[in-house]
């Protein structure tokens, strides 16, 4: 029982991991020392889906299930529990390279207004 719960944890982390890297230059409007986390997160993101790469919350996730006897799933995270909404099945190398580029052009423009908000602060 113990090790589902962990494989459920780590599901949670992860799914939480990916809305960070996609949107939490937007917490720097909070406090800007969120930058120092953000950043290597999008940063990581955008390198795991231009190589292709697994993250490693998936096999955690995947030995917490193999741990307590339930079913494992082959791929990553995405592909197994986010497949249909966020891969397509018309899902191509460019459509990937388009992600890693939203997720990019996302995190520099939230950061651009912000460094904007301190430039329009300290001219006034």
């Amino acid at each position: 029982m113990i090790y589902k719960i962990l494989a459920d944890t780590v599901l949670i982390i992860h799914l939480l991991f990916i809305l960070f890297v996609v949107f939490g230059a937007l917490l720097v409007f909070r406090h800007r020392y969120w930058a120092w986390l953000q950043i290597p997160a999008a940063l990581w993101g955008v390198i795991i889906e231009l190589k292709g790469w697994v993250c490693p919350l998936t096999p955690l996730e995947n030995w917490f299930l193999r741990k307590g006897g339930a079913a494992t799933y082959p791929g990553n995270f995405i592909e197994h529990y986010l497949s249909l909404l966020i891969y397509p099945p018309f899902l191509t190398e460019n459509i990937q390279i388009f992600f890693a580029t939203s997720v990019f052009i996302i995190n520099i423009s939230a950061y651009l207004c912000y460094y904007q908000q301190i430039l329009s602060r300290r001219a006034h």
